[in-house]
């Protein structure tokens, strides 16, 4: 008998029918002889349709008002559920965030786990009962308030409860029947891993991969959480994410086989540029741009500075940074455009980001040059390039990003046999 945790992300719980497939799904997990914990998230759009009505009542939510509404979401869902895993028969028991001792920090909207205490999960685990818990929330004994942990919570909610619970598994179920070499959505012939590597995926959640959030990922690879993306609309196997040196007998011996030099492409959409025009090049501008923008609150990516002019002494500096952040990084700099002394500032918001991640990388030669050979073949302009040790990254026009990301896989000679399935339609 295993401990299995699973999540199931808002399309898998979308209305009546589909919680009632996901009760079948944890009933038949129960029947093979395994406990079970599960965190839910809001049903479908729950969570962006409440932001909204939020927004109409009150152009600036109060932040501590905003998770209490918001983490009502995962209590509907969960409270349903349960009700449909008693209907078949069996025993469930539905846990809020705070009921289920998920200890956070004070901040509201993206809160960060400081302690898991499922004293009341394994009481009910021990008397047969099935666990669900909502996702995505949590409690601070300082302030005695409700938080949320931001987009993506239910992952690492799920995650941070296999660790707590010491699981043999955790189970994130999705639209998808796993993680693929690309977004199927945009590179129809991306095909299924069996495993990918916690390095490589943590690369692959922080570009743009939609199936696992990167938090998540740091949680599962800083506790030895072993987990196993799968979809919710199919029996099959889905994606091992776990260290080569993790052994499991829940892991199948072919999923450890896998090493390819490139493991995915990852692309992005959801990225701004921004470009300092005109910086005197001298020590310290660079560092005082970047004191604003940190600031503001801006989560800088990507960074590139030109060679400076000879005959003005001025360089150009550009970053990128999520687009959400991107007005109030402006505004910021633009307030201290005298003390800093630069000309003028450049706002892009229709760049795209294609990332290349394999662990091969570091032993292979000639990865970088198969990316541009392949992106200069399709007539695809590069603006600019950062590198880890297994990941290359390029920003590209949006426009162009999704058939750069066909033609790089197919370069890669990534491409599957036939395209990819995607049950539902969202990637979570």
């Amino acid at each position: 008998m295993a401990l299995i945790v699973q999540k199931y992300g808002g399309s898998s719980v979308a209305d009546a029918e589909s919680i009632k497939r996901v009760a079948k799904r944890i009933v038949d997990t129960r029947r093979a002889g395994h406990e079970v914990v599960v965190a839910v998230s809001a049903m479908g759009d729950t969570t962006d349709e409440l932001l909204d009505l939020a927004g109409q009542v009150a152009p600036i939510p109060a932040p501590r008002e905003l998770d209490m509404l918001l983490s009502s979401g995962e209590r509907i869902s969960m409270a349903l559920l349960a009700m449909a895993i008693h209907s078949m028969g069996f025993e469930a028991r539905s846990f809020t965030g705070s009921q289920a001792g998920m200890i956070t920090d004070a901040t509201h909207g993206a809160a960060r786990i400081v302690d898991v205490t499922p004293v009341r999960l394994r009481e009910a685990l021990d008397e047969g009962a099935i666990v669900i818990v909502a996702g995505f929330q949590g409690f601070n004994r300082d302030t005695r308030d409700i938080t949320t942990l931001g987009r993506g919570g239910s992952d690492t909610t799920a995650v941070a409860l296999a660790a707590a619970l010491e699981a043999d598994v955790c189970e994130i179920y999705s639209d998808v029947d796993g993680i693929f070499t690309a977004d199927p959505r945009v590179v129809p012939l991306a095909r299924k891993l069996g495993r990918v590597g916690s390095e490589e995926m943590l690369e692959l959640a922080a570009n743009g991969a939609k199936v696992l959030y990167i938090r998540a990922v740091e949680y599962a690879r800083r506790h030895g959480v072993l987990i196993h993306a799968r979809s919710t609309f199919s029996a099959s196997e889905g994606t091992w994410v776990l260290d080569a040196s993790k052994k499991s007998p829940l892991v199948p011996e072919g999923a450890t086989m896998e090493e390819p030099i490139v493991a995915g492409v990852a692309t992005d959409l959801s990225q701004a540029k921004i470009t300092v025009i005109g910086v005197p090049d001298v020590p310290g501008k660079a560092a005082d741009i970047f004191k604003i923008v940190a600031k503001s609150g801006a989560n800088v990516d990507m960074i590139v500075q030109n060679v400076s002019a000879a005959a003005t002494g001025r360089t150009d500096i550009s970053f990128t940074l999520p687009k959400t952040d991107a007005t109030t990084a402006l505004k910021a700099l633009a307030g201290e455009q005298a003390e800093v002394g630069f000309e003028s500032l450049v706002h892009d918001d229709q760049i795209g980001k294609l990332s290349v991640v394999g662990a091969g990388m570091r032993t292979h030669s000639g990865v970088s040059a198969t990316l541009f050979e392949a992106l200069s073949m399709a007539g695809v302009n590069i603006e600019m390039i950062s590198t880890s040790e297994i990941r290359i990254s390029v920003v590209v026009r949006g426009v162009d990003l999704a058939e750069a990301a066909r033609l790089v896989h197919t370069a890669y000679g990534l491409d599957g046999d036939a395209e990819a399935t995607v049950h539902a339609g969202t990637g979570r």
